[in-house]
């Protein structure tokens, strides 16, 4: 399978759609789906967890964002980095094996400290999925179709909820949380042996770059991306929308639980369409609007997602705090419509505006902003917050911790609308012959 030249077609056409390219989406398109579906089970199970191995809330929230993502983040930049210089395809299946057999062997843990250590094994796996995942569809895709293309990358996550996330609760509750760990593990397995022998990696457009040691190297290239004031903003907002997410995954089944007394079985049967169907509406929609924009409006291609980073905030504010039941229902679809309109655009903009042996590496600085900091900080204040305030407002204390993400989607909106900015003034970052160009400015 070979890759498709990069950057806009002359006379400002559309490039037509690459059909080769959409057996390769597809698989990398259902690896994403897993990725997410594997790394959210430990949310659905906390309350269960919780009850049978005893903890604080605090701890819960260090094993279910921290323990995760030290290993994902942090191992995720060398990673892309050798992703860069590698074979891709093979960076991915391995991954995903790997984190496959790590789900399905929480459902063995017998303590927390056993419970931790999957989590850092499983995020040491996931590291390999999503920078390779970018790297292979920039290389695939030509830059006016990337948006489109990442948009439909991007449904993994609502895939997840819709199809497999009502099947893990269901399996929680009829067969226990263990039983879904190791349930939900397998398909992962199989899936990596497909990967690997369909999928062929992609030819590079350019040379290898040159062969320096991995520190030396590394910084090099990591310095570089940030000297690109654009990245620099993308880098910010998507920091903030990770705390967002990954607090909001990590405690909206417990805030269902205690705020409106819901069973596992009835919070997966919520989430799953909410987040899933409403999700997936809004991912689509922003791509597919963001596919059509003229090439002149380049500003759109990341204001769009500021914008819908903004409206985000008060649909989050509404679902907390709304005492009436189409009031919460109500901020729960605006919220699930608007939270993941971001992540394709965004995506699509890192990959133009940053040379193409730096596009995993970009792709995973990015999910390091949104995960070790993101996740680390979300999760874990949010459960600091809840046994900070249990005292004054009992199990209602959640809905007010987590009122930070409703702030944190209106600070990454004004991050993003700066890194707007900066993109139209580069023009789009990327000219006609595919060749990186300088987004700098303060």
């Amino acid at each position: 399978m070979s890759a498709n030249p990069s950057g806009t077609p002359a006379g400002g056409a559309r490039s037509p759609w690459p059909w080769t390219a959409t057996w390769p989406l597809f698989l990398l398109t259902m690896i994403s789906v897993f990725n997410y579906l594997d790394r959210s089970l430990l949310g659905l199970a906390l309350p269960a967890i919780k009850k049978e191995m005893g903890s604080s809330d605090t701890l819960l929230g260090l094993v279910s964002g921290l323990a995760f993502i030290l290993f994902y983040s942090v191992l995720g930049v060398p990673i892309a980095w050798l992703a860069d210089r590698a074979n891709r395809r093979n960076i991915i299946a391995a991954g995903l094996a790997f984190w496959s057999m790590m789900t399905a062997f929480t459902g063995f843990v017998a303590n927390l400290w056993q419970l931790a250590l999957a989590r850092l094994l499983m995020g040491a796996g996931e590291a390999c999925g999503m920078p390779p995942s970018n790297s292979i569809l920039a290389d695939l895709f030509k830059a006016d179709r990337r948006p489109l293309a990442l948009a439909i990358f991007g449904t993994a996550s609502s895939i997840s909820s819709i199809v497999f996330f009502p099947i893990a609760g269901w399996i929680a509750q009829t067969h226990g949380w263990r039983a879904m760990f190791m349930v939900m593990g397998a398909p992962g397995i199989l899936l990596a042996v497909i990967f690997f022998l369909t999928v062929r990696e992609p030819q590079r457009l350019t040379p290898p770059p040159p062969r320096l040691s991995l520190a030396r190297g590394l910084w090099g290239d990591i310095g570089a991306l940030f000297a690109n004031r654009c990245f620099a903003w993308i880098f910010a907002g998507v920091t903030l929308m990770g705390a967002n997410v990954w607090a909001a995954g990590a405690w909206t089944p417990t805030f269902f639980v205690r705020v409106h007394n819901l069973g596992v079985g009835e919070v997966a049967s919520i989430i799953g369409p909410a987040r899933g169907f409403i999700g997936l509406a809004g991912i689509l929609i922003g791509g597919a609007l963001i596919d059509r924009l003229p090439k002149d409006r380049v500003f759109w291609r990341i204001g769009i997602p500021a914008i819908a980073c903004l409206l985000a905030g008060p649909a989050e504010a509404l679902f907390l705090l709304g005492n009436s039941h189409w009031a919460w229902v109500g901020g729960f679809a605006l919220s699930s419509f608007f939270t993941l309109i971001h992540q394709a655009p965004i995506f699509a903009a890192v990959v133009n505006i940053v040379e193409e042996r730096r596009r995993a590496l970009a792709i995973s600085l990015v999910l390091l902003g949104a995960s070790l900091i993101g996740n680390a900080l979300g999760p874990s204040a949010v459960g600091l917050l809840n046994d900070l305030l249990h005292a004054s407002f009992g199990d209602h204390a959640i809905r007010y911790s987590m009122l930070m993400i409703a702030v944190t989607p209106v600070l990454a909106a004004l991050c993003f609308w700066r890194a707007a900015v900066l993109y139209a003034a580069a023009g789009g970052a990327r000219d006609e012959d595919g060749a990186a160009e300088p987004a700098r400015g303060a």
